[in-house]
């Protein structure tokens, strides 16, 4: 007998197994893109098992986005993707190397590309979601994601390709004088993209060249400092395949960044730095419900650098209790005579009753933080 199956098996399974084999899911060697986080970094250089899983929908749609978009300009433009520099201390893959005419006259005639730029750009592209794009329309690339092509572009530089089977041609070019590198951000909900780029410079590589010496001379990646404020603050860390080696198991009611703390000195100076910058905010605060109350009512439009748009205000939806008791009768289903329990709290109040209560154990109430000048003698 043939068995069937009752419904359709799901994709993501097979993408996250399919994932975990991908070669940068089992480096152990520092890669370019490994520099996110110092203390990530020092993890993988020394070898660690990661502690987390954790869902990786989200990064594995921006990978083949990315795959079908250097697919496309390889097709299309006869651009240099996905191919492997390195040295002795880092290597990476560069998303997309465009050759300048000179440059490409010295490959065979299958390998230069259709339209040749005027310098040696190195190209990265980053697949970032609707909520992160006013950020990266704004500000552009982290400082991470800088650091990663600034080490790619002076692999490129001072190695050239890595002479490897599938690039040998490339190879023999040696080090090549790029000149600018080149951030392509698309917005993976929308298809728009963004595109920032800038001059390559030996002076901005030494930066990142300086960044990675550091996470080699640690002794122990214990030993390295965490890049990012911790889980709960931020989407690398929740994301982060180290999770739970950098912050420890998670304890119930208790955040992980609480650790950081080990004495009443460091609580002091914490508690002296809350209220520093309780009383900055506020001002700000202020100020920004006053321009608020100044903008209501502006039309939408492109005013200098900003674009002002409205959302909301549409009619609130509320459940039609009505509608619902006549589809009940018309199914001859019985109405359920729940008791009113916000009614029965006014008449209890209103009488001078106190309202009865009872202890949820499974529940807890948000915890609030309160500083108060201590009183001086």
């Amino acid at each position: 007998m043939t068995l069937v199956q009752e419904r359709p098996v799901s994709l993501w399974p097979a993408a996250h197994a399919a994932d975990a084999r991908r070669p940068r899911s089992r480096q152990t060697k520092i890669g370019a893109s490994d520099t996110v986080c110092a203390r990530r970094a020092g993890y993988l250089l020394h070898g660690r098992t990661p502690t987390d899983g954790g869902d990786k929908r989200k990064a594995i749609l921006g990978t083949w986005l990315h795959e079908g978009a250097l697919d496309a300009v390889r097709k299309e433009y006869g651009w240099i993707i996905e191919h492997r520099v390195e040295d002795d201390t880092i290597r990476g893959h560069i998303d997309a190397v465009q050759l300048d005419g000179a440059t490409a006259l010295r490959l065979p005639k299958r390998l230069r590309p259709s339209l040749p730029a005027e310098e040696v750009t190195v190209e990265d592209i980053k697949t970032k979601s609707t909520f992160q794009w006013d950020s990266i329309v704004r500000h552009g690339a982290s400082e991470a994601e800088l650091r990663q092509v600034l080490l790619y572009a002076d692999l490129l530089r001072s190695q050239g390709f890595a002479d490897i089977d599938g690039q040998r041609q490339l190879a023999r070019l040696g080090p090549l004088p790029v000149g600018r590198i080149r951030f392509r951000f698309i917005n993976r909900d929308s298809g728009e993209d963004h595109v920032q780029e800038m001059p390559f410079t030996a002076e901005r590589a030494s930066g990142a060249r300086w960044w990675v010496e550091q996470i080699r001379a640690a002794e122990r990646p214990e030993d390295l400092p965490r890049t990012f404020p911790g889980p709960g603050l931020s989407a690398v860390c929740d994301n982060c395949p180290f999770k739970t080696a950098c912050w420890g198991p998670h304890v119930a009611g208790k955040r992980p960044q609480s650790l950081l703390i080990r004495d009443d000195a460091e609580r002091e100076q914490a508690l002296t730095e809350y209220v520093e910058v309780s009383e900055q905010i506020k001002p700000l605060k202020d100020r920004l419900k006053e321009l608020r109350a100044q903008l209501d009512g502006s039309a939408e439009g492109v005013y200098g650098d900003n674009v002002l748009s409205w959302s909301g205000g549409n009619p609130a939806k509320l459940d039609n209790v009505d509608a619902m008791v006549a589809l009940f009768r018309q199914a001859r289903l019985p109405v359920p005579m729940a008791p009113d329990v916000a009614a029965m709290k006014v008449q209890l109040q209103e009488a001078g009753i106190p309202v009865p209560q009872r202890l949820d154990r499974e529940r807890r109430t948000a915890v609030s933080i309160n500083v108060t000048a201590r009183k001086k003698l």
